[in-house]
């Protein structure tokens, strides 16, 4: 996988290579499909598992970029955005000359299903709010993140994705988590994860905060207002943004940005600049 360069105003396209260079942009009308990642599906073609590199874009500040890669999935690498968001520090970033378009929430919008729940607010910033409740010996955390304060490295970024010793036989009979194992996954047992330490106390919902980032992205820009998510996952991220997209009078285009996010300059767009970073999966 290589991360190219790309105008402004492109936004986030994905590229395979090994189909004649067909592209797919990273906007909510291309979400193919949802379970335990996020799919993109245009004309046919897919790509899967978005979110983690979605999720470090947007806490990079990177607005424009192309994504090659030639198979239809993203590379886990360590199962956090860790590896990608220290591939683009190492190469760079640049302004373009164009202002940045946030999408400002003017109005609640909220998704609901049984007892869980997701919903974006007006208000300054990023912010995101998210509680899990999993069985033992997960338990239930909750925790807060303000993305225009420049935690997204620090708190965010490393937190790795998880699941349960006990489903893997039935998750590998549904042809999932093929890749899956602890170099790439916090593997949890009846006492805990087996191939601990743990990189957070709280590592789980630091990694849910994560996964929403990455969804949220496919909005197409970066959202200005408070998120809340309770019990959510990834078909409810992109449920509220499909909801975000089809009620125009919730939102409207800010082009003055938030406050400066990691590696972001000024009011410009930002886009991967010099070399072209390759990463390859694990």
């Amino acid at each position: 996988m290589r991360l190219l360069p790309a105008p402004a105003g492109s936004g986030v396209v994905f590229r395979r290579t090994d189909l004649d260079d067909f592209e797919i942009p990273a906007i909510g009308r291309n979400v193919a499909k949802v379970s335990y990642a996020t799919s993109l599906m245009r004309q046919g073609v897919l790509i899967s598992t978005t979110e983690h590199l979605l999720s470090a874009f947007i806490g990079m500040g990177v607005d424009n970029v192309i994504v090659e890669l030639d198979n239809l999935e993203l590379p886990i690498l360590d199962g956090s955005a860790l590896p990608y968001v220290d591939a683009i520090a190492n190469q760079g970033i640049r302004t373009q000359r164009r202002h940045r378009e946030y999408m400002r929430i003017l109005k609640p919008v909220e998704v609901r299903e049984g007892n869980k729940f997701i919903g974006v607010y007006p208000g300054s910033g990023y912010r995101i709010q998210y509680t899990i409740d999993f069985p033992a010996p997960i338990g239930q955390q909750k925790t807060s993140v303000d993305l225009a304060t420049e935690t997204y490295g620090a708190e965010i970024a490393a937190a790795r994705t998880f699941g349960y010793k006990a489903d893997e036989k039935m998750l590998r009979n549904m042809g999932l988590i093929r890749g899956a194992g602890p170099h790439n996954a916090i593997i949890i047992g009846a006492k805990g994860p087996e191939n601990g330490p743990l990189r957070f106390k709280d590592e789980y919902v630091r990694h849910k905060v994560l996964d929403l980032i990455g969804d949220l992205a496919l909005a197409g820009r970066r959202i200005e207002g408070h998120v809340v998510a309770e019990r959510a996952g990834h078909a409810m991220h992109t449920a509220l943004v499909s909801r975000l997209l089809k009620d125009r009078s919730a939102w409207e285009l800010a082009r003055t940005p938030i406050v400066a996010t990691e590696s972001e300059k000024g009011e410009s767009l930002a886009a991967l600049a010099g070399r072209r970073p390759a990463l390859a999966g694990a």
